[in-house]
């Protein structure tokens, strides 16, 4: 009985054995078949060559439909390493103009999977890049004697004009972690770098297609496969139409020429930006190519940081630009009326001074706004901040709510990469900064007038005058108007709304008009366009003064608003309102009138650079 129980046992184990071998076969068989790729490239590789096409990155105009960027051209130097065989290295090197040494870098790096993830030996792989046309023709002649090289024709970005690089940005070869975040890309693909060409990449880029050619024995190319059925035809990016008028934009960067700062000019009825400056700048021309490597790192240790965008990532102390913005709040808290009155006898004393030049005193809001008074802004933040009955830090809330509304202290969601959000202090801020001490306006006076801890970026003050233009409301700037057969993204047709009354818009308004009809903006005064405005001179703790403008044009029907900051430019009207006035009249009228000719050679010719000029480039 023991016996037969053992005999079996040892027939069920036996079987079992033979079952888990078997399946360990089939598991190994279906993973030879299916799972593992490299025996199927192998044998892919001998009989076919899958090859690339990559489709032509979409176009980008102006908006008045003027070519901006477009495409030529270009060719890599592609291998199959295992087709490749012993070659004349001298005669390639002499081909490409590369020397041995970096074509045995270029092929270490290759192959090294750190740096290019998808390598197999069996798949084509990019070895050189951007081949000019005469290397091009050089090597075409002798490929025959090249077994495992071929060309792959691709297309490279250029540009109609040298401006607006920081608003285009460019294209670079993409990293590891860029085929990491999207299966899209393989090693020697490219990608969008800076700009619209990163924010808007997958609309430009298009999708690839794909040609299956057939090998002999040899590795020689004997057509397509089955006449070409089984390719695909690549489809072409979107073509974008910016909102930028590329004149006007090559203008205000020949304005900018020789200073640090930046111009923002935006359409107030639409959010559309007509102008983004950012000086000083550099040639988009220089990005592209072998040579882009090169100057890319020039451009980095450049001290005067060309490639930092100052127009949305620059957060500067507004200065009296800032005053707008405060006395809407004061009206609409009902601190102040149109008609009442703060003293200035050359500035605000109350326990402490603030300085403030000669004018009428006492003075009322838009006279204070038309001369700058300093004084005037501080009583109001004074008389708002310590009402009676109520506690600075809910009031100072309060007060950093309604700066939230109107743009400032977050990213106001520009549809460019970097953009800063600038800073509005909280409640909390200051609480640490006291220690948990008592404060009172008095403590934080200074940003009242767009000074101490209050900063913003040059597109957030433009926004500001969009938001006066439009009498209370604006859409969210952006650079992209159209995108070629499809929609633009909803966000930018939203109207953002501050809890403000219409009447108190237009109370400042007429403030600003009084100060280009005759206060601090007269320079701006251009007969027939009824320009409104208001400087800005920034304190600037580590040299001279920043010079700030900000307004718009017409009074009624604006068609444009703008900043404009210069630093280490001294008052605002020195360099903030000759360089807004000539780009609004630029804009509205197409040309300077003769009679501000002198106006605009003075910015031209101007240097604000104290001891050098601008690095040119």
């Amino acid at each position: 009985m023991r016996k037969d129980y053992t005999l079996e046992k040892r027939k069920y184990v036996i079987g079992g054995f033979i079952t888990l071998i078997v399946i360990i076969y089939v598991i190994r068989l279906f993973g030879l078949q299916v799972g593992d790729v490299k025996y199927k490239e192998s044998a892919d590789s001998n009989a076919f060559l899958r090859r690339v096409i990559y489709p032509a990155r979409g176009l980008v105009y102006d908006r008045k439909d003027r070519l901006v960027v477009f495409n030529k051209p270009a060719y890599d130097v592609m291998i199959i390493p295992k087709d490749v065989v012993e070659f004349d290295t001298a005669m390639l090197c002499e081909s490409l103009g590369i020397t041995r040494q970096q074509l045995a870098e270029r092929w270490a790096d290759m192959k090294d999977t750190h740096k290019n993830p998808g390598y197999s030996a069996y798949t084509p792989q990019k070895l050189i890049s951007h081949l000019s046309q005469e290397d091009y023709g050089k090597l075409q002649e002798k490929l025959y004697l090249l077994p495992g090289f071929f060309i792959q024709k691709r297309t490279v970005r250029e540009y109609a004009y040298d401006c607006a690089s920081n608003v285009l940005g460019n294209i670079r070869e993409v990293s590891a972690d860029d085929i990491e975040k999207d299966r899209y890309y393989r090693r020697g693909d490219y990608t969008g770098d800076l700009g619209i060409e990163k924010s808007y990449e997958k609309a430009l880029r298009g999708q690839k297609g794909v040609e299956i050619l057939m090998k002999d024995a040899y590795g020689r190319i004997k057509g397509k496969y089955e006449n070409g059925i089984h390719d695909e035809a690549p489809v072409s990016g979107h073509n974008l139409k910016l909102s930028l008028d590329i004149e006007l934009q090559k203008y205000g960067e020949e304005l900018m020429r020789n200073k640090i700062g930046a111009i923002v000019a935006i359409e107030p009825e639409t959010g559309e930006i007509l102008a983004l400056v950012t000086s000083p700048n550099y040639e988009p021309s220089l990005l592209v190519g072998r040579e882009r490597g090169k100057n890319y790192a020039e451009l980095v240790k450049d001290p005067y940081k060309p490639l930092y965008d100052r127009s949305i990532q620059g957060a500067y102390p507004p200065g009296s630009t800032f005053k707008p913005t405060q006395g809407l709040i004061f009206l609409q808290e009902g601190v102040v009326t149109t008609s009442t009155m703060y003293p200035c006898y050359h500035g605000y004393v109350n326990g402490l001074r603030v300085g403030c030049h000669g004018h009428a005193s006492p003075i009322a809001l838009k006279p204070a706004l038309q001369t700058s008074c300093n004084a005037y802004f501080c009583w109001g933040f004074k008389n708002m901040i310590d009402r009676r009955g109520t506690k600075p830090g809910d009031q100072f809330t309060k007060w950093k709510n309604y700066m939230v509304e109107m743009g400032y202290g977050y990213k106001l969601g520009v549809d460019l990469p970097s953009e800063s959000r600038g800073f509005i202090p909280n409640t909390d801020f200051y609480s640490k900064s006291f220690r948990g001490a008592n404060w009172t306006a008095n403590s934080i006076i200074s940003v009242a007038i767009g000074q101490g801890e209050v900063l913003a970026t040059p597109l957030q003050i433009a926004n500001l005058g969009a938001t006066i233009a439009n009498r209370g409301w604006f859409r969210t700037p952006h650079v992209v108007k159209e995108i070629a057969d499809s929609a633009i993204d909803s966000k930018y047709n939203v109207k953002h709304q501050p809890h403000i009354k219409r009447q108190y818009y237009e109370d400042v308004a007429e403030g600003m008009r009084m100060a280009v009809l005759g206060g601090t903006c007269r320079l701006a005064n251009i007969p027939g366009l009824d320009v409104c405005g208001k400087t800005g001179t920034a304190q600037n703790p580590h040299g001279r003064d920043h010079s700030a403008f900000m307004g718009f044009a017409p009074y009624n029907n604006p068609k444009i608003a703008i900043a404009v900051y210069v630093e280490n430019a001294g008052f605002g009207a020195t360099f903030g309102v000759p360089i807004g006035s000539l780009m609004i009249e630029k804009y509205l009228k197409g040309e300077i009138d003769p009679s501000r000719k002198y106006i605009e050679e003075r910015m031209l010719n101007s240097n604000t650079i104290i001891g050098s000029g601008v690095k040119k480039h």
